[in-house]
């Protein structure tokens, strides 16, 4: 295997838009850190700007969405950006936040990998280290499974099954994830609700910005959104984009096979914490 740097981006850049649950409007700027630092959220619209560190322990909440948080601060839905900096090759940033939520944008992580690449990213004095696993390692819950296997590439496989649902029924990708097959095959992919899911959850004020502009909502036989799915299988590749996010918060380099049946937020985050005692450096 080619030895690689650890990275971070090359300049600040910064976007904004509304949040999914909260609904509040939030600015972001990403900004580059030296080695060894990870991925940290900053809240600067609290008292002392309070750091989050992105990882596995700081989960503090996995039900529809990730939030991380210490005693001082939190911050949610990270998922689909932590996807878009795993896969971009960003290893070190301070992503500064005016705000408790990562703004939805399209219900993907496209846009991120699009800041990513116009902000550039740019190699530092300290060695990436790449973690594999010895022996496979499971978490089942009921009818939710994710099993890790030892492999030499990066690879995950998904079965979704929805069968209450005509349109989704069952979906099954399997994909060797790098840089470039993230953002062709899996970055696009949005978000998605079943409309009976995401009604009452509007009616609670669960979701305060939930509109077809940053996801994917599906009544029985079809889509709601006007212009469509953006694959066949846009659901299923989403749930892969969601795992991917949820492990990143491991910070290291993954060189595993994952297979997920049904999971969630929950079930990622399970699945993390038994790879943390397993993985071993390459």
């Amino acid at each position: 295997m080619i030895p690689k740097n650890q990275s971070t981006l090359k300049r600040d850049v910064s976007f904004q838009g509304k949040a999914l649950f909260t609904g509040a409007e939030v600015t972001v700027k990403m900004i580059p850190a030296p080695a060894y630092t990870g991925v940290v959220f900053r809240r600067v619209d609290l008292p002392g700007k309070p750091e989050i560190v992105a990882k596995t322990e700081n989960v503090v909440e996995s039900i529809r969405t990730t939030k991380i948080g210490t005693t001082e601060a939190t911050v949610q839905t990270i998922e689909h950006l932590m996807a878009a900096l795993f896969m971009g090759g960003v290893d070190n940033l301070i992503v500064e936040i005016a705000g408790p939520e990562i703004p939805i944008l399209d219900g993907s992580s496209f846009p991120f990998i699009e800041l990513i690449e116009q902000a550039g990213v740019v190699p530092l004095e300290a060695p990436q280290t790449f973690y594999t696993l010895e022996a496979p390692c499971s978490f089942s819950l009921e009818d939710m499974h994710l099993i890790a296997l030892p492999s030499t590439e990066f690879r995950v496989s998904y079965t979704l099954h929805y069968p209450q649902s005509p349109y989704l029924k069952s979906q099954y990708v399997s994909l060797s994830l790098d840089k470039s097959s993230f953002k062709q095959e899996i970055a696009p992919s949005r978000t998605f609700v079943l409309y009976e899911e995401i009604a009452p959850l509007i009616q609670k004020g669960i979701l305060k910005n939930a509109t077809l502009e940053h996801g994917v909502v599906i009544d029985g036989e079809r889509v709601l959104n006007p212009d469509g799915v953006r694959f066949h299988d846009e659901m299923v590749r989403h749930k892969v984009l969601d795992l991917v996010g949820d492990l990143a918060l491991l910070g290291w380099q993954l060189r595993v096979h994952l297979i997920g049946i049904k999971t969630g937020h929950a079930a990622n985050h399970a699945i993390a914490k038994e790879l943390r005692k397993s993985l071993r450096k390459q």
